[in-house]
């Protein structure tokens, strides 16, 4: 298998007056065709930094950040958010979904940047409305749907352009049990035909019933990673695995 997304030694700094905050220290994280990974972390972990740099959102200050086996320092602005835009599909926590647009609308939203035609971007968000069970929704703006209707637009929408990684940022933390453990099993799905996965989630139980690797986060560094091997979780040897 090969690495799609990989941090080598990857930090990210923030000064604050005269402090340096290290929101990330040093990572090494690999991300491998058809993996479901889990970061974890409690708040202030580095889950978030954490995400960004593995969506190739931001840049590290320290280390490198392949995507597709790219550099990311090494493309110009305009070229890095072509391959993201292909690569990797997002799931925002907020849904993050574009009030005045309707469902079919947002869906289409991003495909424009690949130039993909009208007639192209609409048929592909009509047919990914339908995968999510929303074709007699497509019309309506998000104030009119539910928070689980709203979270499967979303979907829809990071799987708008194809992409071999969707990186799903929390979520289930806007969503009743029931509706969660429905997008989960939608992301299990997709995971079985060949998509990698990527949850950032702060919830163990989450993790350990759907990735195969977990990656847990400690005051911005690495602190265990686990491994589901044979349905049993084995933890990789490192100094702070406990």
């Amino acid at each position: 298998m090969k690495n799609i997304i990989e941090l080598k030694n990857a930090a990210k700094y923030y000064e604050m007056g005269e402090e340096t905050i290290k929101a990330l220290d040093g990572v090494n994280i690999s991300i491998e065709e058809g993996d479901f990974i889990a970061i974890m972390g409690p708040s202030g972990s580095g889950k978030s930094t954490g995400m960004n740099l593995i969506g190739s959102l931001d840049l590290s200050t320290k280390g490198d950040i392949y995507l597709g086996g790219q550099d990311i320092k090494d493309l110009s602005e305009s070229d890095l958010a072509q391959i993201r835009g292909k690569k990797v599909g997002f799931i925002f926590q907020q849904f993050n979904l574009i009030p005045n647009l309707t469902a079919k609308e947002n869906i289409m939203l991003p495909m424009l940047f690949q130039e993909i035609s009208e007639e192209e971007r609409r048929e592909r968000a009509e047919e990914l409305l339908k995968l999510v069970d929303l074709k007699d929704r497509m019309d309506h703006y998000p104030n009119q749907l539910s928070g689980g209707q709203q979270q499967k637009v979303a979907i829809a929408r990071a799987l708008s352009n194809n992409p071999e990684v969707i990186l799903a940022d929390e979520p289930t933390g806007n969503l009743d049990t029931k509706t969660g453990e429905n997008v989960m099993k939608f992301l299990d799905n997709l995971n079985k035909k060949g998509k990698t996965i990527i949850i950032v989630t702060h919830d163990p139980e989450l993790a350990r019933k759907h990735a195969k690797i977990i990656y847990k986060l400690k005051d911005g560094k690495v602190e265990c990673i686990e491994r589901k091997i044979k349905n049993k979780w084995k933890k990789q040897p490192m100094k702070s695995c406990k």
